[in-house]
């Protein structure tokens, strides 16, 4: 897999926001195994140290527990947790930005496409 990192922020931010996408979507369920940080580092030519600085972020937030001796699993319960925090997140900050956009536009709620399709 090819990633295209973003100058913006930095690479154990992005990495983390990938490995919660990747919970969110269903591609890493509860229970199951994060890939280990020396299959991460060389799959994305990356220092451990900053797969190391991600995955200790989703361990702090009680995303992920360590196993001794196996690796990283995902927390039952993770999914949720993720899903409430990132919802809170979306409507307290981006949230008001898109409403301000639409305002400042003039859409109505007509206007706006309901799928991606539309959209399009």
């Amino acid at each position: 897999m090819t990633v295209n990192w973003n100058g913006d922020s930095p690479i154990y931010i992005q990495l983390y926001q990938q490995v919660i996408t990747r919970i969110l979507d269903g591609h890493i369920k509860e229970g199951e195994a994060l890939p280990s940080v020396r299959k991460v580092a060389a799959e994305y030519q990356l220092n451990p140290l900053t797969i190391s600085k991600a995955y200790q972020m989703l361990q702090d937030e009680h995303y992920v527990e360590k196993q001794r001796g196996k690796g990283l699993f995902v927390k039952f319960g993770a999914p949720k947790s993720i899903l409430i925090k990132q919802r809170s997140s979306f409507l307290s900050s981006e949230w008001p930005l898109i409403l301000q956009k639409i305002s400042r536009l003039q859409l109505s709620i007509d206007e706006l496409p309901r799928t991606t399709k539309e959209a399009q």
